[in-house]
């Protein structure tokens, strides 16, 4: 006997529940039942990216990294990376209305080519995502005890570079992503209203530093056109190559509303704005934010932007008061960080787990009945992520390595769904629905532009330079850690992909790992 399963509730559709029931009939069309619950909508959906990239956090985190290679100009990687990624944005919300799926760099590389990429896309993406989680965290000790030194619970030097900061770098930042697995397993809704609420508070809090920044400028904004000779004798692209990095790994994650398309009404329409909007708002605010501390800065040749870097400008050009509440507001937006971080992670590994793509599958996508959402990826994030802290401690140098690697290995991910994308372009890719996002004529110079770019600062991220995985010298493996690293996480991946195929047994309404042209043009 076979079950009917009908997606209309009892005694008829409500009309605030038409679309719902629309969006199940529309996931259905993919081989998935819904049973993640739609509660997000166009706000929170766009809170989800804005979180994830969270200018707040990560501009904080490494306006020193990015001062100190390249000095006021390494203001101008920021419009050049932003284009770059804008670009892989566009290709995103074309995909995000093609295939509202969750696990969406998973699902739309291996849509769009074989089982092999795909799976190596999602991969790649979820240790680039539970490191991130780790890496967002930790930031905590950046902010928190410049608010208040009670924070620096173990004692002594709370510089993130020492043993005792170090120490509580990593006791702080485990009971932070603790609180966010407990939010993260919940439920969408509660995760959405803290998301929510802490992206406003985010939002706010940028356009008043930005305001009280330009408001005590002690420069106009010319300095931006200053290296303060930075590049010594040699000419100033590597270092400004070098000072990219921090640009780079500040906007990446706006893809976060798509991996949430399963909780999202109507995604085919909100996740493609929700994409764009997360990445243009980050990128306008991040701009004014990084001019505004260079004019306001008191000194840019003393070293603290290098060392101190914007949460040295606040306190001493705001004051202790407006300062530190700001810094508060900071801290918020690393929390919300890092549980939207963690959040888009989970549903990658059930979107994975969903299709048998991960050992012990059938348990890993299992979606709790009574708060609709994975557990036990959530679960399984926050312990690797507390995890990956662990290092930190005595090994600075090898956690610093690890995060900024992460980053590589995020930018690989999107380049297995930007080349798969272009060469589905070339042989013909077939016209987007009605009303859905559409590049037309201008997808092809886009994409190819987007593949330039993701190629470029794969590279430009992973070259094994001492100044930036081994600043202090005397471990050879973490100038090359980049290259081992991702090669490490690629035999990981093949053999992973050779095991679970061996003993192929998808969860219920999973869908074939290779996908044809067949399946491309049905989606449509």
């Amino acid at each position: 006997m076979t079950a009917t399963v009908s997606l209309q509730p009892p005694g008829g559709v409500p009309a605030s529940g038409a679309s719902d029931v629309h969006d199940a009939e529309d996931l259905a069309g993919f081989g998935y039942p819904q049973q993640l619950r739609r509660r997000l909508g166009s706000y929170a959906s766009f809170a989800a990216g804005f979180s994830f990239v969270s200018i707040l956090t990560t501009v904080f985190q490494l306006f020193s990294f990015g001062y100190s290679f390249g000095g006021p100009a390494f203001f101008w990687t920021w419009p050049l990376v932003f284009t770059g990624q804008f670009l892989v944005a566009l290709c995103f919300a074309e995909l995000a209305a093609r295939y509202p799926i969750s696990g969406c760099v998973y699902q739309w590389s291996r849509r769009l080519s074989t089982g092999l990429t795909g799976h190596f896309a999602g991969w790649t993406m979820l240790i680039g995502q539970i490191v991130s989680v780790s890496a967002a965290a930790i930031a905590l000790q950046v902010v928190l005890p410049s608010v208040w030194s009670g924070f620096q619970l173990v004692g002594g030097d709370p510089t993130l570079t020492t043993r005792t900061g170090a120490t509580n770098a990593v006791l702080v930042g485990a009971i932070l992503i603790a609180l966010t697995t407990v939010v993260s397993a919940i439920g969408v809704r509660v995760m959405s209203l803290i998301n929510s609420i802490g992206v406003t508070c985010e939002l706010v809090g940028v356009g008043v530093l930005i305001a009280l920044l330009f408001a005590h400028a002690k420069r106009g904004p010319g300095v931006v056109l200053h290296t303060e000779g930075v590049q010594g004798h040699s000419a100033y692209i590597w270092p400004f190559l070098v000072s990219a990095l921090m640009a780079a790994y500040v906007m990446y994650g706006f893809d976060s509303a798509g991996e949430l398309s399963e909780e999202t009404r109507s995604p085919r329409k909100t996740a493609p704005r929700a994409i764009l909007r997360a990445l243009g708002a980050s990128g306008v605010g991040g701009a004014l934010l990084l001019i505004g501390a260079l004019m306001a800065a008191p000194s840019l040749t003393d070293g603290n932007l290098a060392t101190g870097g914007l949460p040295y400008v606040v306190t001493s050009r705001l004051g202790t008061g407006p300062g530190k509440a700001l810094l508060v507001d900071v801290a918020i937006a690393i929390c919300v960080c890092t549980l939207a971080i963690q959040t888009a992670a989970s549903r990658l590994m059930y979107s994975m787990a969903r299709d048998g793509a991960l050992p012990g599958s059938t348990r890993l996508a299992r979606v709790s009945p009574r708060t609709a959402t994975p557990v036990l990826p959530t679960v399984i994030v926050g312990v690797a992520a507390i995890a990956v802290l662990g290092v930190n401690v005595g090994q600075a140098q090898l956690f610093t390595a690890l995060t900024s690697v992460a980053v590589v290995i995020v930018y690989c991910a999107y380049l297995l769904v930007t080349v798969p994308l272009l060469v589905r372009r070339l042989r013909g890719l077939p016209k987007a629905g009605a009303g859905q996002f559409s590049l037309g004529r201008l997808g092809l110079p886009v994409n190819v532009l987007a593949v330039a770019y993701g190629a470029f600062m794969v590279v430009n991220m992973g070259w094994p330079r001492a100044e930036v995985y081994d600043p202090a010298g005397g471990h050879w493996y973490l100038k090359y850690f980049a290259l081992l690293f991702c090669a490490g996480a690629g035999l990981i991946g093949w053999l992973m992909y050779r095991a679970v195929n061996a003993s192929r047994t998808p969860a219920a309404g999973a869908s074939p790992l290779v996908i044809g042209d067949a399946a491309l043009e049905g989606a449509e």
